[in-house]
C-alpha cells in the first residue's frame, strides 16, 4: 500500500489554475431531437441513409442529457471537474440556419449554464461540433460562402442568449473533419463526395470562425477554435516518404494553423491545392477575417500518422484516425503505415509523445497563445464488473497523456488546461453506439450512469491538481 510520504514524493504537480475539464457535443449526447422547437440537423438526415452509421443508430435519443444533464452536472461536481466543454445544436436554436432565435431551445442552454455555475463548474461552450441545420445543407452548406456569413447571425443570437454566463467559446469544433469527412469521403455528414466542394468548405468554416470570433466578442470572453492536430512522421527518409508527410501535414495542421494564426495559407498547400479552386474562393478581407486575433486554441489530440509516398512500400495498415476517410484532398498517393505501437479500440495507435510533440510545436512556430487540450481520449472495451466498470488501460492512457502535456509545460509551453474525450460513453458517428470513450458507463437502454475507474481516477488528480505514480488509483 502507497503511504503518504510516497504519494507525495510521486505526485507531479500542475500550475495553479490549470483547467481539469470534460467534454460532449450536442448530437452525441443530448437526444431529444424533436422537442421544444429544434430542428433537423444534417447528422439527423445522414444517420437515417442505410449504411451511413453502423447498426443504423441515430442520435434521437442519445445519452439523453437533454433531460438528464442535471444528474450529469451532480456528477461532474462529484468527480471534482473544473470545466465542462459542451456545444451548441445550431439547430435547437435557430431551427432554420437564419432567422429568429428559438427561445425553448436556447433556454435548454441557460438552464444548463446556470447548473454549471451553481456547481462551481466553467461552461465552455462550442458553437459549431457538426450540426449544421438541414436548410442551410440544402442551401448548399458550407461550400457555400453564405453558410459562413449564417454562422456569424448565429454566433450573434447565442452570444446575446448566453453572453451573461458564458466567458469561454470554441467557435467551430474540428474543421478538418466537417470539411473533408463531410464534403470530399463521404464518411461523415452530410455525406456527399466532392473533392472541390471540400476545400470551399474548409474556407468557409475558417471564415465563419472569424466571423463568429468577433461577433463574440465582449469584455472578458475569451475566444478561439478547436483543431485536431496531429504529430505526422515520415516512414522512412525517401523523397516520396517526406513528401507525403508534408503534404498530410499540411492539409492536417497547417492550413488551418497558418490561416487562424497567420491570416495566410502556407504556400505549398495553396499549390497542392490549386486542381481545387481554393485560391478562387479566397475573396479580399476573408484572410483578415480567418485571421482575426483569437485568445485561446483549442487543440484536440488522438494518434500519430506515420506515413508513405511510396507505392507498394511493406507495411500499409491504416491505424491513424480518419485515415480511412483517404483519398481527400492532398492525401492521394499517400499511404498511413503502422508505427508498431499499441492501439485503442478503434485501432488507433497510442502515442503520448505526439502530443506532446503537437503543442511544442504550435508553441515554437506560431504567434503565443494561450493552448488547451479540448479533447484526447481512448475507446476500449471496458469491463462490467459486479461493483462497477473497471477501465485500467484509459487510466494508463489518461497518465501518460497528461504526464506528456506536464512536460510540455515544463519546457515553457503555455497549456493551461486539459479536457477529456468525452464525460460519459455516447453516440460516436459513423460508429453508432459500438465505442465507448466515455469516463462514464451509460447503459443505453437504461440511461443509467457509472462511472468507470477512469472517472474516478480522472476525478481525484483534478482534485489534487496533479499526478501520482504511473496510474495510481487513489481516493484521496
Amino acid at each position: 500500500m502507497t503511504t503518504q510520504r510516497s504519494q507525495a514524493e510521486l505526485e507531479l504537480a500542475f500550475p495553479a489554475g490549470f483547467v481539469w475539464g470534460v467534454a460532449t457535443a450536442s448530437y452525441q449526447v443530448e437526444g431529444a431531437f424533436a422537442e421544444d422547437g429544434r430542428g433537423i440537423s444534417i447528422w439527423d438526415t445522414f444517420s437515417r441513409k442505410p449504411g451511413a452509421v453502423l447498426g443504423g443508430d441515430t442520435g434521437d435519443v442519445a445519452v439523453d442529457h437533454y433531460h438528464r444533464f442535471r444528474e450529469d452536472v451532480a456528477l461532474m461536481a462529484e468527480l471534482g471537474v473544473t470545466a465542462y466543454r459542451f456545444s451548441i445544436a445550431w439547430p435547437r436554436v435557430q431551427p432554420a440556419g437564419s432567422g429568429p432565435v428559438n427561445e425553448p431551445g436556447l433556454d435548454f442552454y441557460r438552464r444548463l449554464t446556470d447548473c454549471l455555475l451553481e456547481a462551481g463548474i466553467e461552461p465552455w461552450a462550442t458553437l459549431y461540433h457538426w450540426d449544421l441545420p438541414q436548410p442551410l445543407e440544402d442551401a448548399g452548406g458550407w461550400p457555400e460562402r453564405d453558410c459562413a456569413l449564417r454562422f456569424a447571425d448565429y454566433a450573434s443570437l447565442v452570444q446575446e442568449g448566453l453572453g451573461d454566463r458564458v466567458r469561454r467559446w470554441i467557435t467551430i469544433n474540428e474543421p478538418w473533419c466537417a470539411a473533408f469527412l463531410g464534403y470530399a469521403s463521404g464518411d461523415h455528414a452530410p455525406g456527399r463526395r466532392d473533392s472541390a466542394a471540400s476545400v470551399r468548405a474548409a474556407h468557409h468554416l475558417l471564415l465563419g470562425h472569424g466571423m463568429a470570433t468577433e461577433a463574440l466578442r465582449r469584455p472578458g470572453t475569451s475566444i478561439g477554435p478547436a483543431f485536431n492536430l496531429y504529430a505526422v512522421s515520415a516512414a522512412s527518409d525517401a523523397e516520396e516518404d517526406i513528401d507525403a508527410a508534408r503534404r498530410i501535414d499540411g492539409m492536417q495542421n497547417r492550413l488551418f494553423l497558418d490561416a487562424a494564426l497567420r491570416g495566410r495559407y502556407p504556400e505549398d498547400v495553396l499549390a497542392d491545392l490549386t486542381p481545387y479552386g481554393l485560391e478562387e474562393v479566397i475573396r479580399d478581407g476573408d484572410m483578415a477575417f480567418i485571421g482575426t486575433p483569437i485568445d485561446v486554441l483549442g487543440i484536440n489530440y488522438y494518434s500519430r500518422h506515420t506515413v508513405t509516398g511510396r507505392e507498394g512500400a511493406a507495411g500499409h495498415v491504416v491505424t491513424s484516425p480518419f485515415a480511412e476517410a483517404s483519398p481527400w484532398p492532398g492525401s492521394e498517393h499517400v499511404s498511413f503505415v503502422t508505427g508498431g505501437r499499441p492501439v485503442t479500440g478503434m485501432g488507433w495507435e497510442i502515442d503520448e509523445l505526439g502530443l506532446q510533440e503537437v503543442v511544442t510545436r504550435v508553441a515554437a512556430e506560431y504567434p503565443s497563445v494561450p493552448l488547451y487540450v479540448t479533447e484526447n481520449g481512448a475507446a476500449f472495451d471496458d469491463k462490467v464488473i459486479a461493483n462497477g466498470v473497471d477501465d485500467p488501460d484509459r487510466v494508463a492512457y489518461l497518465d501518460k497523456h497528461l504526464r506528456a502535456c506536464h512536460a510540455a509545460i515544463s519546457s515553457g509551453v503555455p497549456l493551461k488546461g486539459y479536457f477529456a474525450w468525452s464525460f460519459m460513453d455516447n453516440f460516436e458517428w459513423g460508429w453508432g453506439y459500438a465505442k465507448r470513450f466515455g469516463l462514464v458507463y451509460v447503459d443505453f437502454l437504461t440511461q443509467r450512469r457509472i462511472p468507470k475507474t477512469s472517472a474516478r481516477w480522472f476525478g481525484n488528480a483534478a482534485k489534487r491538481g496533479g499526478l501520482l505514480g504511473h496510474g495510481t488509483i487513489t481516493a484521496q
